[in-house]
């Protein structure tokens, strides 16, 4: 009983002395306060430890919440072992590549994550998107479920066909006519006019399908330009049309996306001064788009496929396009 005695006696008095010394402490930090209690780090700390040695330390604390005090040890926990981790984690990618990143992401600004992925595959180097998203200096809807197995299948047999609009300087309106193929959404021929007719679609049909390179379908929208002389020229050659429904222009998508991926990339950031300037930069755009220009739908690759170059080939080199807009990434021997 005595033993008992002394036990109880003996925490009794250490729960005094702690209780002591926590409103000891918040009466300091209330007394080098003015208008708002400020508490310093080491109060902090001094809240952290005394609620992991005191059972009781939430009957004195009067000056912030007890939750608080659970926020600031739960911080100091991520703190320590983000410190802990920084010395014994994953090594940082090289320097080399952290720069070229940077550099892309810098010198293309419409170019996000997974485009310079593809440009860091064929330069050899495999790294994750997520650590190019990580390293870029600054930061996309598939195609159609619903036309997906069709393209599949058919995709080799498959060519699109539409009219987009390109104001002049003058403001007089420029239509550009587009054929692309599924297979590897490569596109195979343009035109450009003022003043389109059936005929002279007819005749980019049969420039862009010489001899017996014509698709089994083609696809197209509703558009009035495609009258019957075209429709008359398009069956000779042994092409069958699928017409896509009435103002459902995501029936053909890739010839949709490809349009705006022109004027994102292309004509938005110019100003068109003539039928043939619109000429010239097109078939600038359409070489960088067919041979360089990366797709995520091609394994990353480009429309006329890219191989990809081993780090010991030498330094890696850009090389622009459109006078800077765009560049592709090569090595130089």
């Amino acid at each position: 009983m005595l033993l008992a005695f002394f036990r109880g006696f003996l925490a009794c008095r250490a729960a005094l002395v702690a209780e002591n010394l926590a409103l000891r402490q918040q009466l300091n930090v209330l007394r080098r306060s003015v208008k708002r209690i400020r508490l310093r780090r080491r109060d902090r700390v001094f809240w952290v430890w005394l609620s992991r040695l005191w059972t009781n330390w939430r009957s004195t604390l009067m000056i912030v919440k007890p939750k608080t005090v659970i926020r600031w040890h739960r911080l100091g926990f991520r703190l320590y072992w983000r410190w802990k981790s920084s010395r014994r984690g994953r090594p940082g990618k090289e320097a080399e590549i952290r720069a070229l990143i940077r550099r892309m992401s810098r010198e293309i600004p419409t170019w996000g994550a997974p485009r310079i992925q593809s440009e860091l595959r064929l330069l050899g180097y495999e790294v994750a998107e997520s650590t190019v998203a990580r390293y870029m200096t600054r930061l996309r809807k598939p195609p159609s479920p619903t036309w997906r197995a069709f393209l599949k299948n058919h995709a080799s047999q498959i060519a699109a066909i539409d009219f987009f609009t390109v104001p002049t300087v003058t403001f007089r309106v420029l239509f550009c006519f587009v054929v692309l193929s599924h297979d590897r959404r490569r596109i195979i021929h343009f035109n450009v006019t003022e003043h389109p007719t059936a005929e002279w679609a007819a005749r980019q049909i049969v420039q862009a399908f010489p001899y017996d390179t014509a698709p089994r379908y083609l696809l197209r929208d509703r558009d009035s330009i495609y009258g019957e002389s075209f429709r008359r020229r398009i069956k000779h050659m042994g092409i069958e049309e699928v017409i896509t429904a009435c103002r459902s222009p995501w029936q053909n998508a890739y010839a949709e996306r490809v349009i705006g991926s022109i004027r994102r990339e292309c004509l938005d950031h110019m100003i068109i001064l003539g039928e043939d300037h619109l000429r010239r930069i097109l078939t600038e755009y359409f070489d960088y788009y067919n041979r360089d220009r990366t797709h995520l739908s091609l394994e990353r690759n480009s429309p006329v496929p890219r191989e990809v170059e081993p780090t010991e080939r030498g330094e890696v080199v850009a090389i622009p396009h459109l006078g800077g807009l765009h560049h592709r990434y090569t090595r130089a021997a």
